[in-house]
């Protein structure tokens, strides 16, 4: 499997007369995020954009309402995101796409959501979106999987996702000891969690299908 043959999958998904959406997940770290962008930039080339990413993260929910729920120490677990929301813009992205559709972003500086940063034009046939919990069966998240039309699970050795993680977590303000710390605590959980869902996946993305420019950490 090379990049290409990812382009021209997420490609083959648009049908005339229809925005389709195709879900990208993984564990943190597995370079989803990173791969998301790239299919985006490619299949938008030089010409309108018809691709658009949409990431999961803009659904955390925010720091004040994790310490009033007491989940503020294990931000990124299933419960510390409005996944109802989530399911709720990808049913819009499904059904409204003759006016642009507004999606929350993520600031990673100040870990928080934005709300209304990311624009997803009518000119948008492919929406790609991409987050830990797409094909969690549980709770609400149950409700996300029958709006994607279809899912990647990318995969990465544990040694180089946990390498990338940490190097992550330290750039945005952790120390090495509490990055380190989180990852082998709160990450790997979720880490672990996720895992348990690679064969509900429609493809199995290995790291060497992704292109040179994706080795950021996502």
């Amino acid at each position: 499997m090379t990049f290409d043959d990812l382009l021209k999958r997420a490609a083959a998904l648009v049908r005339p007369g229809h925005r389709v959406i195709l879900g990208i997940t993984g564990s943190p770290g597995a370079g989803k995020t990173t791969l998301a962008e790239q299919v985006v930039r490619a299949l938008n080339g030089d010409g309108p954009d018809w691709a658009a990413h949409v990431p999961m993260d803009g659904f955390h929910l925010a720091d004040a309402e994790l310490e009033r729920l007491g989940r503020r120490d294990r931000k990124g677990a299933p419960d510390t995101f409005d996944a109802a929301g989530y399911a709720a813009l990808l049913r819009r992205l499904r059904e409204e796409d003759t006016e642009t559709v507004y999606a929350p972003g993520f600031e990673r500086v100040l870990e928080q959501p934005l709300a209304g940063a990311v624009p997803v034009p009518p000119a948008a046939r492919l929406v790609v979106t991409e987050g830990n919990y797409l094909l969690l069966d549980r709770g609400a998240w149950a409700r996300v999987r029958p709006h994607l039309d279809e899912v990647w699970f990318c995969e990465l050795g544990e040694e180089e996702r946990i390498r990338r993680l940490v190097a992550r977590h330290e750039e945005f303000g952790k120390d090495h000891d509490a990055a380190v710390a989180w990852v082998r605590g709160t990450d790997q959980r979720n880490a672990d969690l996720i895992a348990a869902t690679r064969d509900r996946a429609d493809l199995v993305v290995p790291a060497t299908a992704f292109p040179p420019a994706a080795s950021a950490p996502s």
